[in-house]
């Protein structure tokens, strides 16, 4: 029976469960990017998104209570120098979790999780819409190029 489990406990005992997520934190702050299996990346998802948020506002207790999770001052360092100005004006949601397949060996479900404002292809593609009307009108450039091949016509007859 589930009565009571508030979370996956991930096969683990505690601390080799908080060891587990606090090297998978450092690892995804780090690297920005992680590949893992699925069950360890929604576990992931939520020990590490509140620690995102406390690390929005850069002050004291806040790196201490960072730290007490995390264990790793380059980790600290990274995650208030680039990483919290990167999300400071974004409200939740900086992790993103793709599901990539089945690993060969074992059949898990692997998956890569990834914070959002760090991913290049969705953030920097910035697509801009022309206005468009419910008639069509000619071009100009056609018009242009018609009134150019005209006036090369005339030239060549005279």
């Amino acid at each position: 029976m589930r009565h009571g489990k508030k979370f996956n406990h991930l096969g683990r005992t505690a601390s080799h469960r908080r060891a587990l997520l606090s090297n998978l934190a450092i690892s995804l702050i780090t690297h920005k990017r992680i590949n893992t299996t699925v069950a360890k990346a929604k576990a992931l998802q939520k020990y590490v998104e509140p620690l995102l948020t406390k690390s929005k506002t850069d002050d004291t207790h806040n790196r201490r209570v960072v730290f007490s999770y995390l264990q790793n001052k380059e980790a600290i360092t990274e995650l208030f120098r680039t990483v919290a100005p990167k999300i400071a004006n974004r409200p939740g949601g900086y992790t993103r979790i793709i599901k990539t397949g089945f690993r060969l060996g074992d059949g898990a479900e692997m998956a890569m999780i990834e914070l959002v404002d760090f991913n290049e292809i969705y953030t920097n593609t910035k697509v801009e819409k022309k206005a468009t009307t419910r008639r069509s009108r000619k071009s100009t450039k056609t018009e242009e190029t018609a009134t150019e091949a005209a006036a090369t016509e005339s030239t060549e007859e005279a």
